[in-house]
């Protein structure tokens, strides 16, 4: 593989880094024009845990959507826990306000016992929907997020799979 690259003029490995640049900037924005579509930081996750089971499966892919903010009683949201990174799919059980008052939503996982005001931030009983939430889910690919939470459980694939990408990139001749 070195001495590939090294048979490579200055003007073939440059041409080829500004394609390997082109794709992750052309995935960058990809990814923020959905965001911008969608109203939502985070317009596609992945669920990390069992706790939406039957609905949804640890490694589903879920789409989000964030414009209207008159989240229903049954709805499947996403939010985010101040003080925390991750992102929890769990459904909406009660919500209070709304109007001239705040929206405030209560949600539990339908595979948990008690609702989430244990996973809120210290003080708080309810999400604010204008603050905490990311999105509803609006549809889902079942499984395909797996590669995702493999590669946050085993951060080394991470570098093995950018390494092979940049290779490939590299050395693809055209």
């Amino acid at each position: 593989m070195l001495s590939a690259l090294q048979s490579l003029q200055p003007r073939q490995l440059a041409t080829q880094v500004i394609n390997f640049a082109l794709i992750l900037s052309t995935a960058f924005m990809l990814w923020k024009g959905l965001s911008i579509a969608t109203d939502s930081p985070s317009p596609i996750v992945v669920v990390l845990s069992g706790s939406m089971e039957p609905a949804f499966q640890r490694g589903d892919l879920l789409f989000l959507w964030n414009r209207g903010q008159d989240t229903q009683i049954g709805e499947i949201v996403v939010y985010k826990v101040k003080g925390k990174d991750i992102p929890i799919v769990h459904r909406v059980v009660r919500r209070f306000g709304g109007g001239d008052k705040p929206l405030q939503l209560l949600t539990k996982g339908d595979n948990n016992n008690a609702d989430d005001t244990e996973l809120y931030a210290r003080g708080q009983d309810y999400l604010n929907r204008s603050e905490d939430i990311i999105g509803s889910a609006k549809g889902y690919i079942p499984g395909i997020g797996y590669v995702t939470i493999m590669l946050s459980e085993h951060p080394w694939l991470k570098t093995v799979m950018l390494g092979l990408m940049g290779a490939i990139v590299v050395l693809q001749r055209e």
